[in-house]
């Protein structure tokens, strides 16, 4: 979304960011002060009063300013947060459901409030030590996947041979898969690491997405297989005679379901600190709905209907292809739109990391791979000298490529926001 934002000082405060959107102040967002805002088809123009600021600081107080990263409130943003007693008298006065959604509402503001005003290097440096915290975990959910789905492999395999049926055989076969997307997944980590930036300048990052989609494919296609199956022994079955009930087969998927809910528990807490583990965590999730539901199918069709068993596997082939998860990864490529949040971050970021920045142009954010690639239009007074303009612009792509969700940032220098949007093919 291409956007004009600017600081005017002569009086006032800049307004809601998040109106950028179009959103009711009740439905997303901080509440700023008030402020006026003209439109003009896509583009919004704020017209702020910022108190007014004196004479312009020299370069060296300027670049020591931004690299303190002292955490400023320009805005007031401060004012919007609500304490514990004033959401308890939100609490009371409100009725029925309003009083669930304005209390929501401001828990959300106040995190919101409270993100922003993070400076960015705490945002990098959160990140960081998170990471670095949950190292170790990382490497033993990715290993403890690794071998607990090879020992699933062969009893759920086992289990589905010895008993002859097609709900198991469907949860046997996701098994087999399991073994060869964690074996894939592992590599193409480690592959990634190691790309060579001459031929690949931009890195390896979208190989795992490449990856995850390889993988759901071939999950959709070995399914198949079983969906067509269990579709001919519907049609082909002459009798209502029940299939053998064979428990050693119940047991072992039984324990494999068990397994598979402690390695689910392992991989939450760590999800968000590695997109292996991401993905692991997805797969123990599944594979949870998915012995769950064949143990019960594959019963079933012991004890009460035949068809019961030919049917499970038919919704196991189609639950287990992992649409969904393929659907998501072509978002990534696609260049999908950064989070309404991050967008907020940006902008305000962005707004006051400098005085010598009066306006913003364009901020974008979207994926190209599992993180996010970052344009920035600033605007900086005509008479600005070059090695300044530079230096702010150079800095401020650097505090954002430093953010532990952003791959590449690119932040444009103007000095005015009346010419065609940037980067642009001529129609």
């Amino acid at each position: 979304m291409r956007r004009s934002l600017r600081k005017n000082r002569s009086g006032g405060k800049l307004a809601r960011l998040n109106e950028d959107y179009g959103s009711e102040p009740e439905e997303r967002g901080v509440q700023f002060a008030s402020t006026s805002v003209t439109a003009s088809g896509p583009d919004l123009e704020r017209k702020s009063t910022t108190p007014s600021s004196g004479s312009a600081q020299d370069v060296e107080a300027s670049a020591a300013s931004i690299a303190t990263g002292s955490s400023t409130d320009p805005f007031n943003l401060r004012n919007g947060i609500r304490s514990d007693s004033e959401l308890a008298e939100l609490r009371r006065r409100a009725k029925g459901k309003k009083k669930v959604a304005v209390v929501k509402y401001q828990n959300r503001q106040n995190d919101l409030i409270a993100y922003l005003l993070k400076p960015l290097e705490q945002h990098t440096s959160d990140a960081k030590d998170e990471e670095e915290s949950a190292r170790l975990w990382v490497k033993i959910a990715v290993w403890a996947s690794l071998i607990s789905n090879l020992a699933l492999c062969v009893i759920q395999m086992y289990a589905a041979i010895s008993s002859v049926s097609l709900s198991l055989l469907a949860t046997g076969i996701d098994s087999v898969f399991d073994i060869g997307s964690n074996v894939v997944l592992f590599w193409l980590h480690v592959k990634a690491e190691k790309l060579d930036m001459n031929k690949w300048p931009v890195g390896g990052a979208r190989l795992e997405n490449i990856g995850n989609i390889v993988y759901g494919s071939l999950m959709a296609s070995v399914n198949l297989i079983v969906v067509v199956e269990s579709v001919r022994s519907l049609v082909s079955k002459e009798d209502d005679q029940l299939k053998d009930f064979h428990l050693p087969s119940i047991i072992a998927v039984a324990a494999a379901l068990g397994v598979k809910l402690m390695l689910f528990i392992l991989c939450y807490p760590f999800r968000k600190n590695s997109s292996q583990v991401a993905v692991l965590w997805e797969d123990h999730r599944n594979d949870l709905w998915i012995n769950t539901f064949g143990i019960l199918m594959s019963t079933g069709g012991s004890k009460l209907r035949w068809y019961l068993d030919p049917m499970g596997a038919i919704g196991l082939g189609i639950i287990i292809a992992w649409t969904r998860t393929i659907y998501r990864q072509f978002e990534f490529l696609a260049g999908k739109s950064a989070p309404h949040e991050f967008l907020q971050l940006l902008i305000y970021k962005s707004m006051t990391f400098s005085d010598d920045i009066v306006q913003l142009d364009t901020v974008r954010a979207y994926h190209s791979g599992p993180d996010y690639f970052v344009e920035i239009d600033i605007v900086m007074d005509g008479s600005t000298p070059l090695y300044k303009a530079h230096d702010v612009s150079q800095q401020l792509q650097d505090k954002i490529e430093a953010l532990p969700t952003v791959e590449r940032a690119f932040v444009h220098v103007d000095y005015e926001t009346t010419h065609s949007p940037e980067h642009r093919k001529p129609s």
